[in-house]
């Protein structure tokens, strides 16, 4: 990744929104949010690129400019780009004076929806992009042994995020964000599934983010482009 001011800006726009839901009085939140840079070695897993310097820098940048009245706790998709994403910007936050958790994986930020990766990496590459292809599965159009069906996904990614909303064990602590480090692929299907934004929409960058929270008794999520909708919890 070069290093120019357009990679700068990754994940600006996404702890900017973090600032401004929790500056209106809103104490608890969870931010799905895409790891950081990585590289693209075709000579490994996919899964198994790591983050490059920059995106470690930018890591460092995110956690730096969150709110230094939020306490985050950090969960991740297994692969080792998404828990170093989560543990750099608690890092951070921690050294820039925020309070801070540990960072464990979680299975349900990865991509167990996918039922035969290779099936789900070959559809990815015959399709014009991902957008396309995450278009696809929600017309039922891909394999139906490749990939769970898109409505499903959407619950359980939903499940896995209320779940931590409501989770009491930081009852009383303050303000509280719970940060789950995922991938590209599942932003894409939340924020299509629930009518927040449609693939064709905003590219989703490294960084990128929907924050769950609640405001008004309303179970609201809210993209880092301004949109919201109301989440039936």
């Amino acid at each position: 990744m070069q290093n120019s001011d357009q990679n700068k800006a990754y994940g600006l726009q996404t702890v900017n929104m973090v600032a401004d839901v929790y500056a209106s009085g809103v104490e608890r939140g969870v931010l799905l949010m895409r790891h950081s840079a990585r590289t693209f070695d075709p000579n490994i897993h996919d899964l198994l690129n790591p983050l490059t310097d920059d995106g470690r820098a930018l890591c460092r940048q995110f956690g730096e400019a969150l709110p230094k009245t939020v306490q985050v706790r950090g969960y991740a998709s297994p692969p080792e780009r998404c828990m170093e994403t989560a543990q750099l910007v608690i890092a951070a936050h921690e050294a820039a004076g925020g309070r801070g958790l540990r960072t464990r994986p979680v299975e349900a930020l990865s991509i167990f929806y996918a039922l035969d990766q290779q099936k789900m990496w070959q559809g990815m590459k015959q399709a014009v992009d991902l957008p396309a292809y995450v278009a696809q599965w929600f017309a039922q159009a891909v394999p139906e042994d490749a990939m769970m069906p898109a409505p499903l996904a959407v619950q359980m990614v939903l499940r896995g995020l209320l779940g931590k909303l409501r989770d009491t064990a930081v009852a009383g602590a303050g303000p509280h964000l719970d940060l789950c480090v995922s991938h590209d692929l599942t932003l894409y299907t939340l924020r299509h599934g629930v009518g927040l934004e449609p693939v064709t929409g905003p590219q989703v960058a490294f960084l990128d983010g929907l924050l769950l929270f609640v405001r008004d008794g309303k179970t609201l999520l809210r993209s880092q482009y301004g949109a919201e909708v109301e989440i039936d919890a």
